[in-house]
């Protein structure tokens, strides 16, 4: 696709927008900072999924031979994200009282079936920490001789022995290091910990040998070895949220410095990836985001409130990436709404075999498409291209099928494999089935039409009363929604 506009990426690490160009040609390497299984994710989790998903929709797209990875962090990773507090899995499988592994494979399934649910497509390798535990041994004894030293809690990586460390978060000052752990005898605020020792008189249910004793690997040991050794160092991208941009990102390219030997982060490339792509937070005012509560906004309570997934993934891209996106349940409905509007024009095509997409009608919407995409994944912008398509008047059908499958696969919203009844409104918890309510509907458009409008009125307050609103005239023609 040598006609394709080039495309620009906002790197965190250089903090500007520079034009990607791959470590190998015709291949793209992308690594996804994946969940810690403790937990079920919450929506605001997943944005990162869904934005990693476009990137990695969007570089294949654009021609390339993508090679991404997404790991499963089921070992290492502390309740604080930077030095502090409990083992993460240890300490839900203390209060579930069951195994940690079983702990781990049950939250990596749920992940996983909001991955599904969501669209976003398999990567090419899920990389589970703990399959690469002598790995991490090995990488931290190639590095401990020049940048670690030991304490009674562990093998700790002096920041001082990498050029530019904090870079990427803009912290390079102690204060900037607050929320990582005065552990005592470290040479440096920042310095952290790449092996944990299992206290004396202890036993984990995960620990391995190393030469610093028993004990569990570092959460950030844990993606410096899985990337280097899935992608290779220097790979092309890699992503994470926000939040990742100000510990756990710096403290890995750190590790990733010692390893390759690299020099300082005026070179990219040395930091282990030549491009850092970081999503922003989903806000959620209610505070209802938070693990810790309890009672969390996960990707579930949506589906049991009568939500298709997509319309989540459709408010994900009516935000860029990079910029704070608001949760509320009014978008979540205006989102869907959006969808249900490009699902039914997609289905007057799908008994369309697709043609060519060349139309002149189409090029300028197909030209703001890749210049939107190209700038930095503009979602919000290249959406209005898709249904300017959509909207289009006297334009051959066959171009119009294959122009809107060109622009779905990389917005991966389903459009000729979702249907708009599979977009109504069904909470979990409604006490009447779709059957009753199609069969109560026949009987009300009956009425209608032998103009008994009282049995007509009768059956609408009926349905009304067991929480279905009909909805006559709606020119979505949604018929109805369960409240």
């Amino acid at each position: 696709m040598t006609d394709l506009p080039e495309l620009t990426l906002f790197n965190s690490l250089t903090r500007q927008m520079e034009p990607f160009q791959p470590v190998h040609e015709g291949e793209a390497r992308v690594y996804t900072c994946g969940p810690t299984v403790y937990n079920y994710p919450h929506i605001g989790n997943m944005r990162a999924y869904v934005f990693a998903d476009i990137l990695g929709r969007t570089l294949s797209h654009r021609g390339l031979k993508l090679t991404h990875v997404i790991n499963i962090t089921d070992v290492g990773h502390l309740t604080d994200d930077g030095d502090d507090g409990e083992d993460k899995m240890e300490k839900m499988a203390a209060q579930k009282a069951q195994s940690i592994w079983d702990i781990a494979r049950h939250y990596t399934q749920a992940y996983w079936d909001d991955i599904k649910a969501l669209n976003i497509r398999q990567p090419a390798h899920w990389s589970i920490a703990t399959d690469y535990v002598e790995q991490m041994i090995d990488f931290a004894k190639e590095i401990a001789p020049r940048h670690c030293y030991e304490l009674e809690s562990g093998l700790y990586f002096d920041v001082s022995t990498v050029a530019d460390y904090g870079r990427l978060a803009r912290a390079v000052t102690e204060e900037g290091e607050g929320r990582i752990e005065a552990v005592q005898g470290k040479r440096n605020a920042a310095d952290f910990a790449i092996w944990r020792k299992t206290p004396a008189g202890e036993k984990r249910q995960m620990e391995w040998d190393s030469p610093w004793g028993p004990g569990a690997p570092g959460w950030h040991l844990e993606c410096s070895v899985m990337s280097g050794k899935l992608l290779g160092f220097p790979f092309d991208i890699h992503t994470g949220g926000i939040d990742h941009r100000e510990i756990h990102h710096p403290n890995e390219i750190a590790q990733n410095q010692a390893f390759c030997c690299a020099g300082g982060l005026d070179v990219p490339g040395n930091s282990g990836a030549k491009v850092w792509m970081h999503n922003n937070f989903l806000v959620e005012r209610s505070g209802k985001m938070s693990k810790s509560s309890g009672e969390f906004l996960r990707l579930q309570l949506l589906i049991d409130k009568g939500y298709h997934p997509l319309g989540y993934r459709m408010m994900c891209l009516q935000a860029h990436y990079r910029s704070e996106l608001e949760f509320s349940w009014d978008g979540l409905s205006a989102a869907l709404t959006r969808l249900k509007r490009m699902i039914m024009a997609a289905e007057r095509l799908k008994d369309i075999e697709a043609g060519t997409p060349a139309h002149p009608k189409l090029a300028p919407m197909i030209a703001t498409f890749e210049k939107a995409l190209a700038e930095d994944l503009n979602t919000p912008i290249a959406l209005t291209a898709l249904e300017d398509v959509l909207a289009a008047k006297k334009v051959d059908p066959a171009a119009k099928r294959a122009v809107v499958e060109m622009m779905d696969q990389v917005f991966g919203l389903g459009l000729f494999e979702t249907g708009r009844a599979d977009l109504r409104l069904r909470p979990l918890t409604a006490e009447i089935s779709e059957e009753e309510i199609e069969e109560t509907l026949v009987q009300r458009k009956d009425a209608r039409a032998n103009k008994d409008f009282a049995t007509s009125d009768a059956l609408r307050d009926e349905l009304a009363g067991k929480g279905v609103e009909v909805m006559d005239g709606d020119p979505l023609g949604w018929e109805w929604k369960l409240g």
